[in-house]
């Protein structure tokens, strides 16, 4: 599986919408299959798979050292890993079976990307915005996150509804700064489906997931999107915006919520 795929995205630039062909990453679920049982996934680009789910049940402690390792292939078009092996049974244990280990910083477990797990359905909010509203408060985003500016070493989500009402999260794990601008709107009693939300990472599944299951129309972001991360807006009709730099942006999805 090649890990980038090619996509026909809307793109504005000099005041003017065009259509052009775009390179994305792929994401996908990499499951982890341990002495013929699976004992989890992991959210990642599909190259250097094998390296990645070895790295991972070592840092887990399930293998101690690669000389515990009998066989170890990739499988199933390079969607799994299957590793025989001497490995700790106990701590293979502590391990949800069914959680994903997202693509973002940290090792949080998510289901978010699960389709059981999505309860939001397809965005139907007539919501618009004009361009050179969204390149303004990209441009102040940055400004606006104190952590940010102090180190520079943290993610930034912002939720905006006006000039006067907008919500600011800041972490050092891309997808929890989405959850606390999205907390910040809820406990103020803000209307988020009138809003749109922009993050500083890229646009991942795991974080146009949590854009869908709030009902944002809009989620943008100075970076790109993943190629999964383009399938979940596809499918629940989000308007999905990356490279929003200056006065140019690339809507990967659903460009008519974007006014020129």
């Amino acid at each position: 599986m090649e890990p980038v795929y090619t996509t026909q995205i809307t793109k504005i630039k000099d005041g003017k919408k065009i259509e052009t062909d775009d390179t994305l990453v792929r994401e996908i679920k990499l499951e982890l299959i341990v002495n013929g049982e699976r004992v989890g996934a992991v959210m990642a680009t599909p190259v250097d798979q094998e390296a990645l789910a070895l790295g991972y049940l070592m840092s887990e402690n399930i293998i101690e050292t690669f000389d515990d390792i009998t066989r170890m292939e990739l499988v199933n078009d390079g969607m799994g890993v299957e590793i025989e092996a001497k490995v700790n049974a106990a701590n293979i244990g502590k391990l949800n079976a069914e959680g994903v280990v997202i693509s973002g910083c940290g090792r949080g477990m998510t289901a978010n990307i699960d389709p059981e797990a999505i309860e939001a359905k397809v965005i139907h909010n007539p919501l618009t915005i004009e361009a050179s509203l969204l390149s303004t408060q990209m441009s102040q985003f940055y400004t606006e996150c104190p952590l940010y500016e102090q180190t520079g070493c943290v993610h930034t989500a912002k939720l905006f509804l006006d000039e006067k009402t907008f919500f600011i999260g800041e972490d050092i794990a891309q997808h929890n700064t989405i959850d606390k601008a999205i907390g910040k709107a809820r406990l103020a009693g803000a209307d988020v489906s009138k809003a749109f939300l922009m993050v500083s990472g890229r646009l991942s599944s795991e974080m146009v997931a949590k854009a869908v299951m709030h009902g944002i129309p809009i989620l943008v972001s100075r970076t790109a999107s993943t190629c999964l991360g383009l399938m979940i807006a596809k499918k629940f009709n989000l308007t999905l915006v990356g490279f929003a730099r200056n006065d140019r942006m690339n809507i990967y999805n659903a460009p008519e919520r974007i006014h020129v």
